[in-house]
């Protein structure tokens, strides 16, 4: 397989490069197969031969591709006017080799040699695409990185693995607990997404009915989504993901008011509302999402076992068969999803034997952490509902010289919603804030 040469292009008042390289699927074996990496490089038009310093974006996930120029936040902007941005598509996603339903057919109904390939695709792996990244790009010189989300996450473990590759990290809602178990973290989050959900129907209260009768609806009929599949109430549920960030907090609001309309045999669900369910619910675009998610958190010898499932049970208000009003959930992965949503049902067998593993390497190295001295400023969101807070805090104190930045403007997606958070982390880290 010939890697195909760097291809510069203009777009926008920016100039990209795209990048394409090998890594090796397990980097513990270098000579064992490889999978395709793919970065897209930008810089402001007119800078192009400037001999700027590079900003690693690692975007949160796990499962997602790097933004793209003509869609990216707020922070581009601000990144560009010191940096040369480097959008990585981290493993298994966008025009990196992706895994998906169609290329881990290749494995048949071998679910435990499925999950042995996802499990090199959490942050260790992540990070060490990175490294052979860096290394292609500007030999021993390290970079800068910013990190959002489950990127903020990755970031530890650079700080951890790699430090000698970092000349400065930035984060942004991303902080996460490097001891606890999953079950700690959803336990967490549960509380949080309760409290967004209180925050909606404040702002919405007509809202309450009307998802109560789509509920409902979905109980006692057999409704079919654009795919074919059954929308069942559970499912329906999960549309409170959106509640955790500002550009989409509001979405269920718009989506609901589109949710019935008069059939021959009386109300009945509308296409509008039914299309606009499936693209918020369905992991199409991103299984790994859906397959990883609660691995991202595992460590040492203790399984996640389907923690957000379980943990579920501790919070009754979530249980739509209690005749209680409904309450939607949040960024939570559930087993069932593995039966209900087509692009995932082929991942079944391999998400059980994921849940079920013990031989997760760790992520984090405490002590590296501890005497950490790459210097680290991260935002943390007051009331951010996927990332807590008082974990991050406490990862914060267990890094040394990392400095915090708490606010309550802004929602999870602060960093791509207005360019002044990256400019005060800047700040920060030139000792101006």
């Amino acid at each position: 397989m010939t890697t195909p040469a760097p291809v510069s292009y203009r777009h926008g008042g920016l100039v990209c490069t795209d990048h394409t390289l090998d890594v090796p699927l397990d980097h513990r074996t270098p000579d064992g197969p490889a999978i395709r990496l793919f970065a897209r490089e930008v810089v402001a038009e007119g800078r192009e031969h400037e001999d700027l310093p590079r900003l690693l974006w690692l975007q949160g996930g796990p499962g997602g591709r790097a933004e793209r120029p003509n869609a990216a936040g707020a922070w581009l902007r601000r990144a560009l006017a010191d940096y040369r941005v480097v959008l990585l598509d981290q493993r298994g996603t966008g025009r990196s080799t992706p895994a998906d339903r169609v290329t881990l057919a290749r494995f048949g109904t071998d679910s435990e040699a499925t999950a042995d390939h996802l499990a090199h695709f959490r942050a260790d792996s992540i990070v060490r695409d990175a490294e052979h990244l860096r290394r292609h790009l500007q030999g021993d010189r390290p970079w800068s990185v910013l990190g959002q989300s489950f990127g903020g996450f990755s970031t530890l473990t650079y700080l951890s693995l790699a430090p000698e590759g970092l000349a400065q990290a930035y984060i942004t809602g991303g902080l996460p607990t490097l001891t606890g178990h999953a079950d700690d973290v959803y336990r967490a989050a549960y509380a949080r997404t309760l409290a967004h959900n209180e925050r909606f129907f404040a702002r919405y209260p007509g809202d309450q009915a009307l998802a109560d009768a789509v509920a409902a609806h979905l109980d006692t009929h057999d409704v079919r989504m654009p795919a074919g599949e059954r929308l069942t109430v559970r499912r329906f549920q999960s549309l409170g993901i959106t509640f955790g960030t500002a550009a989409k907090f509001d979405s269920l609001h718009y989506l609901l008011e589109t949710a019935f309309t008069e059939g021959r045999d009386g109300p009945e669900l509308t296409d509008t509302f039914l299309r606009g369910v499936d693209a918020a619910v369905s992991f199409a675009e991103r299984p790994l999402y859906a397959a990883l998610h609660e691995p991202i958190y595992a460590q040492g010898g203790r399984p996640t076992d389907w923690s957000a499932h379980r943990i579920r049970q501790e919070f009754p208000a979530f249980d739509a068969t209690a005749g209680g009003p409904v309450r939607f959930t949040g960024e939570m992965v559930y087993p069932w999803q593995f039966e209900e949503d087509p692009a995932l049902v082929p991942l079944r067998g391999a998400a059980e034997a994921l849940a079920a593993r013990t031989d997760w390497p760790a992520l984090y190295d405490l002590d590296r952490l501890a005497a950490n001295e790459v210097p680290v400023v991260a935002a943390v969101y007051h009331d951010d509902m996927y990332v807590d807070r008082e974990h991050a805090l406490a990862t914060a104190g267990a890094v040394r010289g990392l400095r915090t930045w708490v606010t309550d403007a802004y929602a999870h997606d602060g960093v791509r919603a207005d360019a002044a958070v990256l400019d005060r982390l800047i700040g920060m880290a030139r000792g101006e804030a």
